[in-house]
């Protein structure tokens, strides 16, 4: 069984300010190479539910058509991959940043991103919270590196501080994208961090804070691991996505 981390108030005030917070080699190497192969062998079958390339962007050629974007649901796809969404390893430190206990998400992320060599897209600014539907923002998302991530195959971007930004629905798009087209919102890009990661490495991000992606331009598919925790007293509206998947308590 894993050793539950605890946060520094450094670390918590970090990412009460920043929206995110890097923690790295948190995950032994072992169980990252495990994670990834078991991962593989989803991806080579082609194991359901899947989100492909040409379903995120809404372009129909070939090339989309047959790139795997993500494996979908899989806390329930095999006992590895759900015992790291359940580790003990984080829950106290879930609990600092949450003030409430998690609730393991399965409605939203609960997922293995694969960003194929060549025919990945970007994945543009935007906000996790856009499509969820919760009675507050009491919810973060933990992503683990399961190999590298680099400027070359499409590592995490962050703009640090926007999750307490009041941002008008005109800075957004109709896919309430974060439009890059206007120069209120380019000098906010201006201040994107991100954190090239190795395997093991561990990011936490508040859904409302701005992220984005670029396409994979190595030879290899990069593999990352995200799962969402909300607080307790923090519950899904009835009758949407967000309430339409049982969801798992992580009391300490």
């Amino acid at each position: 069984m894993s050793t539950s981390i605890t946060l520094s108030s450094s670390q918590i005030d970090t990412f009460r300010r920043d929206g995110l917070l890097y923690l790295p080699r948190l995950v032994d190497e072992e169980r990252c190479r495990l994670i990834k192969e078991l991962a593989q062998v989803h991806l080579n079958y082609r194991v359901e539910p899947l989100e492909w390339e040409s379903e995120y962007i809404g372009i129909d050629n070939e090339a989309y058509r047959h790139t795997v974007r993500r494996l979908r649901q899989v806390y329930d796809r095999d006992i590895v991959f759900r015992r790291w969404m359940e580790d003990p390893m984080l829950r106290k430190a879930l609990q600092e940043l949450l003030g409430d206990i998690p609730i393991l998400v399965l409605a939203h992320h609960n997922s293995i991103m694969t960003k194929a060599p060549h025919t990945s897209t970007q994945t543009r600014w935007h906000q996790d919270i856009r499509y969820w539907h919760y009675r507050d923002e009491r919810l973060l998302s933990v992503w683990l590196a399961l190999g590298e991530e680099n400027a070359r195959n499409g590592v995490l971007e962050f703009i640090p501080g926007s999750h307490r930004m009041e941002l008008s629905r005109e800075r957004f798009d109709e896919k309430i994208y974060f439009r890059e087209d206007t120069e209120e919102n380019r000098e906010l890009i201006e201040k994107k961090v991100s954190f090239p990661l190795s395997a093991g490495d561990v990011v936490l991000f508040h859904a409302k804070t701005l992220h984005r992606a670029d396409f994979n331009r190595s030879d290899r598919t990069k593999f990352s691991f995200v799962y969402t925790v909300r607080a307790a007293g923090n519950a899904p509206i009835p009758a949407t996505r967000s309430s339409a998947f049982r969801e798992v308590e992580l009391p300490l």
